[in-house]
């Protein structure tokens, strides 16, 4: 299912892009987002697993961009946030005797798979440097 991660992930990254010499608390960044610190450091913890960001403890410790905006696209972060897109299927088993229920499954991960090579093809011609220079 989608969530906001990757909305929260961009906000992130966009933030740290434009202070790349800074290293922003997560409370600032949180303060941005407007949402709580905990869910900011969560989606922190994700981007440090790959190797995006690097923090630093203390009082003036905080995040900061480890990778050149120029050099990674939104389709590499969304792949980070998300394998794929999944609007979800019924809870339910479907009836395999409704010509519908027999066959919604199916064609609804046949419509899943679509999307994902859509989204991937329009997120991989953005990079994070060309989205953070709108702001």
């Amino acid at each position: 299912m989608i969530s906001g991660k990757f909305a929260i992930t961009i906000h992130i990254l966009t933030l740290l892009t434009k202070y790349p010499n800074d290293f922003l608390s997560s409370e600032y960044i949180a303060g941005s987002i407007n949402l709580n610190p905990v869910l900011v450091r969560k989606e922190i913890a994700n981007l440090k697993a790959h190797h995006i960001v690097e923090s630093k403890e203390g009082k003036n410790g905080g995040t900061k961009l480890s990778v050149d905006p120029a050099k990674i696209t939104l389709k590499e972060i969304f792949e980070m946030t998300f394998e794929t897109i999944n609007l979800g299927y019924a809870k339910n088993q479907p009836n395999p005797d409704c010509p519908v229920g027999k066959k919604i499954n199916q064609n609804l991960s046949s419509l899943y798979t679509d999307m994902n090579q859509k989204v991937s093809l329009q997120l991989e011609g953005i990079s994070l440097e060309d989205f953070s220079n709108q702001f």
